[in-house]
């Protein structure tokens, strides 16, 4: 019973994306048929070039990987040590500022959107690079997260390391960040899934085309039908852009499971 209902979880995930390919090869007409028409008569591999055509997608490519890059890097430095910091070193308030970093998890993101943009007009960042980044370079869950990880690590190594001669920050980077690996490969892949897919800051933020991301591209580009969206060119363009994080997954799934299953062992 249980292999079987796992079976029907596969068929339920993995019909959305098999339906794309096979979308994304069929023509205008056939996508629209009804019933549903499944396999194409002939593949029309030319939806893929006009994708790319249509969404300038060497463009939209880079800024999305400069997006998704340069905010995991520091989304995971400063969530490492921040959440090092909760689990492992005693400072005035310590609980309070934690609850208080939680309690962001339970306000809307949508909430902030205002507020960050007035931010950044008055920055003059608008339509950069930076306006996208710098909101994003902090992560309540993310501290969560690397505390949760911080926490399951023996005090006896800690002292050891100071009986050693081992300051603070030895102890941080040659002990414990390697012991949190797993859960450093788990923040990494959600911060790099999250704004790679991420479309209402981005849209906002960034109004020239040439700084736009491919959520962003992916948008417009279902929006440009005058009188129906071009399902087959629609599909190939999505298909084309999530196959990094696709790649991404699968390389590192095991780590990203392990992790998920143990960072909530022990608070």
């Amino acid at each position: 019973m249980i292999h079987v209902v796992l079976l029907i979880g596969i068929v339920f995930t993995v019909f959305p994306f098999l339906w794309m390919i096979l979308t994304s090869l069929k023509t205008l007409s056939e996508s629209m048929q009804i019933p549903p028409k499944i396999f194409p008569s002939s593949p029309q591999i030319s939806n893929f070039s006009e994708s790319l055509s249509k969404l300038n997608f060497p463009v939209l490519f880079k800024n999305t990987v400069l997006y998704a890059v340069i905010t995991t890097i520091g989304q995971v430095t400063m969530c490492t040590m921040a959440g090092y910091a909760f689990a492992r070193i005693d400072f005035p308030f310590k609980n309070a500022i934690f609850i208080l970093i939680m309690s962001i998890l339970m306000v809307p993101s949508q909430i902030f959107l205002v507020p960050q943009f007035q931010i950044m007009n008055k920055l003059r960042l608008l339509n950069t690079i930076t306006a996208l980044v710098l909101p994003s370079m902090f992560s309540a869950f993310g501290t969560f997260l690397m505390r949760q990880f911080f926490s399951q690590i023996p005090k006896e190594l800690e002292e050891a390391a100071r009986i050693d001669g081992s300051g603070q920050f030895k102890i941080f980077k040659d002990i414990c960040l390697p012991i949190v690996k797993p859960g450093i490969v788990t923040l990494i892949i959600t911060c790099l899934l999250f704004t790679w897919n991420n479309l209402m800051w981005p849209l906002i933020v960034n109004t020239l085309p040439e700084k736009q991301t491919l959520s962003v591209g992916l948008a417009n580009l279902a929006s440009t039908g005058q009188y129906a969206v071009n399902y087959p060119v629609y599909m190939a363009s999505a298909l084309i852009s999530i196959w990094p994080m696709i790649l991404l997954f699968a390389i590192f799934q095991k780590q990203f499971i392990e992790s998920l299953a143990t960072s909530g062992m022990k608070g």
